[in-house]
């Protein structure tokens, strides 16, 4: 049975009753753990791999995890709508921020005399406040033009080419979320020319629209399984699409 063939009927986001979801939670609960996680595992550590012609090519490690977010946005807006996304997106705008006062007071608090740590500890831990400014402004308008791009475009193309909508939204959101971030974090920085920022900036850009391409068939499957189990196909008719409604 094809993916289309097991969709249930379509049902417009406004008529669908609050609190009737199964799993709603736990990928609200998903995605707010793979945000925090690429945030304190990844964005501390430059890894590399060795592509054929270029030779060793340097990485941001984040790139592994905060990717998965996207796609986990792509499940939400399409499976719950975009109304339920937005209030997933809040709470991971304010998770992080969260994350980041609770960085900064616990590596502000002096150091017992014997423990040897704190500088390593902040090397991990310590928050750069425009780097935070930058983070959470560019996932914030990343997500929603993400979450608004794929309700859109499915209202297009009457919920077909679920590849076209979660690889278009997320070229769109992951644009501005590089757009935003790489120039306001490190523009004008030491040892940060212009050049060097926007070839960043590209690259990571390309980079995490692959990693979009590569998990295509496990957000078809993700999507399929919750579409059966939730028994809606929710499309954003009559939504408003504004980022600051908290209504669902």
């Amino acid at each position: 049975m094809t993916q289309q063939a097991a969709r249930p009927a379509p049902v417009a986001a406004r008529d669908l009753a609050g609190g009737q979801f199964r799993y709603y939670d736990v990928v609200m609960a998903a995605f707010v753990a793979i945000l925090l996680l690429s945030n304190v595992l990844g964005a501390g550590k430059v890894a590399q791999i060795w592509l054929p012609g270029l030779g060793y090519w340097p990485f941001g490690a984040g790139i592994l995890f905060f990717p998965v977010s996207y796609v986990i946005g792509d499940v939400l807006t399409e499976v719950y709508g975009y109304a339920r996304a937005r209030r997933v997106i809040w709470a991971g705008t304010a998770a992080v921020l969260f994350m980041a006062l609770m960085s900064w007071v616990v590596v502000a608090l002096p150091p017992a005399p014997d423990w040897q740590n704190q500088a390593a500890y902040q090397a991990i831990f310590g928050q750069v406040p425009r780097i935070v400014l930058a983070s959470v402004c560019a996932f914030w308008a990343g997500e929603f033009v993400n979450s608004y791009v794929l309700a859109r475009m499915k209202l297009l193309t009457q919920g077909r080419m679920l590849w076209a909508r979660t690889i278009g939204s997320t070229v769109a959101g992951q644009g501005i979320d590089s757009l935003i971030f790489y120039p306001l974090a490190f523009l004008g920085a030491a040892g940060w020319t212009t050049d060097l920022v926007l070839t960043v900036l590209f690259t990571q850009w390309a980079l995490k629209v692959g990693w979009e391409v590569i998990l295509t068939p496990v957000t078809y499957l993700v999507v399929g399984f919750l579409k059966r189990r939730e028994g809606v196909d929710v499309y954003d008719r009559g939504t408003d699409f504004t980022p600051f409604a908290a209504r669902v």
